[in-house]
C-alpha cells in the first residue's frame, strides 16, 4: 500500500549551470555587466587619465569588477557551484557590494566629466568621459537589478 501525503518541497537554489545561466533572470546580468563595465574601463582609459585620483577609482572598480564577474561567470557556467545555498549568498554579497562601489566610481566619473569639459582636448575628452559616465551608471544599474533579484528569488 503506497501512502499518499503533502508533496515535498525542495529547499535547493536552481542554480543554472551551462548555456542556461544566459537565459535565468538574474544570472542573465552577468555578461551585459562584463560588457558595460569593459567599455567604462576603456573610455576611461582612452581619455589618458586626465585625474587621476577620479578615474583611477573609477578603472579600478571597473577592471576588478570585470574581472570577478568573469570568474563568476566561469563559475556558473563549469558549474562549480553544484547547486549550493552558499553560491547564491555569495553571488548576492558581491553583487551588492559591487554595485555600492560602482555607484561611488559612476558619480566619480560624472565628475571628472564635469571637469573635463573645459580642460584641454576638451571636446574629444568631454565626449569619452560622456560616454564613460552613461555606461558606469548602467553598469551600475545592472549590478542592483542582479543584487535585488537574487535576493527576492
Amino acid at each position: 500500500m503506497a501512502s499518499v501525503g503533502p508533496p515535498t518541497t525542495s529547499t535547493q537554489p536552481d542554480l543554472p549551470s551551462g548555456i542556461a545561466v544566459f537565459l535565468k533572470i538574474p544570472y542573465a546580468f552577468i555578461l551585459p555587466e562584463i560588457v558595460f563595465g569593459t567599455w567604462v574601463w576603456i573610455l576611461v582609459a582612452a581619455t589618458s587619465v586626465s585625474f587621476p585620483l577620479l578615474q583611477g577609482w573609477v578603472m579600478y572598480v571597473s577592471l576588478t569588477s570585470c574581472l570577478i564577474s568573469l570568474l563568476l561567470l566561469l563559475g556558473y557556467l563549469l558549474g562549480f557551484h553544484k547547486n549550493s545555498e552558499n553560491w547564491k549568498v555569495l553571488d548576492s554579497l558581491y553583487h551588492g557590494a559591487t554595485a555600492i562601489l560602482y555607484m561611488s566610481a559612476a558619480v566619480l566619473q560624472a565628475n571628472a566629466t564635469i571637469r573635463s569639459e573645459s580642460g584641454p582636448n576638451s571636446p574629444l575628452y568631454y565626449q569619452l568621459n560622456c560616454a564613460a559616465t552613461f555606461f558606469a551608471f548602467i553598469t551600475t544599474l545592472l549590478y542592483i537589478l542582479h543584487a535585488f533579484s537574487i535576493y527576492y528569488q
